[in-house]
C-alpha cells in the first residue's frame, strides 16, 4: 500500500503493477487491497494524518484521469475508482483517489505507461514463468520486486531479470546511495548510473601518478652510492 500509494504514486520507484501468480493468490490480494484503498485518507499537506495529498499539477491530474478512462475503455476491471474525488474546502485541488484495476493485460496503456499517480494495476499470471516474462519484456527497467518465501525462486528471479534495481520482499528496491545503481532499458539515462562512485567518475578527469621515493631528509644525507641493502 505504501509503495503503491505513498506520495500519491508520484515517486519514480512507486509500485504501479502487481503480478500475483495463480488465481487463488490474485483473489486474496484483491480481497485485501480493496478495503485498504477505499479507506485511504486523502488531504492537504497540513493534514499530518493524511496517507496522500494531491498530485503535483493540473496537467498531471488530467493525464492520470485520462489514463484511468483509457483503462476502462480498453476493458480493464476498475475495482476502485479515484476519479472525481473532491475534498471539502479544497474543491479546486488536484486530488485523485486511490485507484485499483484488475484483469489488466500487457497491451493496455495503463500497463505500458508510467502513470505517476495513485493507480495500481493487477496483471494475473498463470505461473512463475509467466510472471517473470512480464517485466522481462517491458520496455522500462527501473525497479522490480519479488515477494516469496522460496529462496530458490528469489535467486532465480534476481539472476534472470533484466532490470537494474531488484527487491526481494522489498517493495521499493532503492539501494544506499554509495552503491552505483539506476534504471535499465528505457528507464536509463546517461552513460553511467546516477548514483554512487560512477556518478562522480562521469564528471572527473582521472590523473594517474606513479612515484617512488627514496629515504631523504628524515634519514639524513648520504655520501656514498646507494647499494642494495
Amino acid at each position: 500500500m505504501g509503495a503503491g500509494y505513498g506520495s500519491a504514486g508520484e515517486r519514480c520507484m512507486a509500485v504501479s503493477v502487481a503480478v500475483p501468480v495463480g488465481e487463488e493468490t490474485a483473489n486474496k490480494l484483491i480481497e485485501k487491497l480493496v478495503p485498504k484503498i477505499e479507506s485511504l485518507r486523502i488531504g492537504p499537506y497540513t493534514d499530518e494524518k493524511a496517507d496522500m495529498g494531491p498530485v503535483v499539477t493540473k496537467e498531471a491530474h488530467a493525464r492520470i484521469n485520462g489514463l484511468i478512462d483509457k483503462g476502462v475503455e480498453e476493458g480493464a476491471k476498475l475495482l476502485v475508482d479515484g476519479r472525481g474525488f473532491k475534498l471539502q474546502g479544497y474543491e479546486n485541488g488536484y486530488f485523485v483517489g486511490g485507484t485499483l484495476f484488475d484483469d489488466v493485460t500487457p497491451d493496455m496503456e495503463i500497463y505500458k505507461q508510467e502513470i505517476f499517480g495513485p493507480v495500481l494495476s493487477v496483471v494475473r499470471a498463470k505461473n512463475y514463468e509467466d510472471a517473470l516474462s512480464l517485466p522481462m519484456k517491458h520496455e522500462y527497467g527501473n525497479g522490480v520486486a519479488i515477494f516469496t518465501r522460496d529462496g530458490d525462486a528469489a535467486r532465480d528471479f534476481a539472476s534472470r531479470i533484466n532490470i537494474g534495481m531488484i527487491g526481494i520482499n522489498v517493495p521499493i528496491p532503492v539501494p544506499l546511495a554509495y552503491h552505483s545503481f539506476g534504471g535499465w532499458k528505457a528507464s536509463s539515462f546517461g552513460d553511467l548510473n546516477q548514483h554512487g562512485t560512477d556518478s562522480i567518475k562521469f564528471w572527473t578527469k582521472t590523473k594517474t601518478i606513479t612515484a617512488r621515493w627514496p629515504s631523504g631528509i628524515k634519514d639524513g644525507a648520504e655520501f656514498v652510492m646507494p647499494v642494495m641493502k
